[in-house]
């Protein structure tokens, strides 16, 4: 069912992981959905799996409409061209997911190690790769959500009731955007504009099955991902959110994928509901 057709949607990140499955659940929901990376076909960032490109061609097999736009969200002048192309083309924007990130540059695997063992760099990929280039899509983008009076930002994370994350960057990082959407929520509260913080469980992303020399076919022989989820199962989250005319009443707080699936009646593509990660 086409629950968001013709919604006007912009997808930061997208090239792979979570925002090419928020991506591709958006377009199967009949949302035209705008699709932001750094990577292009045959010219990814670390030659990882998957471009803007090939995100678009899957929305497309669907019967999705789909537009790739390559960015690099550190630069604001990209982001602003961005917005600026999605007015000029469509004249509205009515959904953005902020899903861009940059701590995966650095970290692959996780590292248990304090503060003071971590290279300062950490910041830059998670705070300026990161957090800062979710604020400043929100910057460019609210205006168009302005002058609607109507729509929806989502911010990916990640969120275990107030527990620590493991390590500290990732931690902070992961808890600004929580808070962001807080404090945007309250800014937006009269224009009618919900700001959702989103945190999914232990994905099966493209890196990750790289990391343990795996594939979606053979996922299941490796202890460690027994209990991990699709990247589609938060863009079925996204979408669900997305549908429900009273989403402003969700305003300003932070929801866990499996909290969703209960409450929604979604699961993931292997038909299960998965409950919610826990550290």
């Amino acid at each position: 069912m086409e629950s968001l057709k013709g919604k006007i949607v912009l997808v930061t990140g997208a090239s792979r992981g979570a925002g090419r499955g928020i991506a591709i659940e958006l377009g199967k929901a009949g949302a035209i959905v705008y699709v932001t990376g750094r990577s292009k076909r045959k010219n990814t960032t670390n030659q990882w799996p998957g471009s803007i490109d090939e995100t678009v061609s899957q929305i497309e097999s669907y019967g999705g409409q789909a537009i790739p736009i390559q960015c690099d969200h550190t630069d604001d002048l990209q982001t602003e061209a961005v917005l600026k192309r999605i007015e000029a083309e469509q004249g509205r924007l009515d959904i953005l997911v902020n899903n861009v990130w940059g701590g995966h540059d650095i970290m692959l695997e996780p590292q248990v190690k304090p503060f003071w063992e971590y290279p300062l760099d950490f910041w830059d990929a998670m705070f300026t790769a990161g957090v800062r280039a979710q604020l400043a899509t929100n910057y460019f983008a609210i205006p168009l959500l302005r002058k609607r009076q109507s729509g929806v930002i989502f911010h990916t994370t990640f969120w275990d009731d107030y527990k620590y994350l493991g390590t500290f960057y990732y931690d902070l990082a992961k808890n600004a955007l929580v808070r962001m959407a807080y404090g945007l929520s309250m800014d937006l509260k009269e224009e009618n504009v919900a700001v959702i913080a989103v945190s999914p469980g232990w994905m099966r992303t493209e890196l990750v099955l790289m990391v343990y020399q795996t594939d979606e076919e053979h996922w299941r022989e490796v202890k460690a991902l027994k209990q991990s989820e699709s990247p589609h199962y938060i863009g079925r989250a996204i979408v669900a959110l997305s549908s429900d005319e009273k989403v402003m009443e969700k305003s300003g707080q932070v929801f866990r994928v499996g909290d969703l699936a209960t409450e929604y009646g979604f699961t993931d593509l292997d038909g299960r509901t998965i409950p919610p990660f826990t550290t």
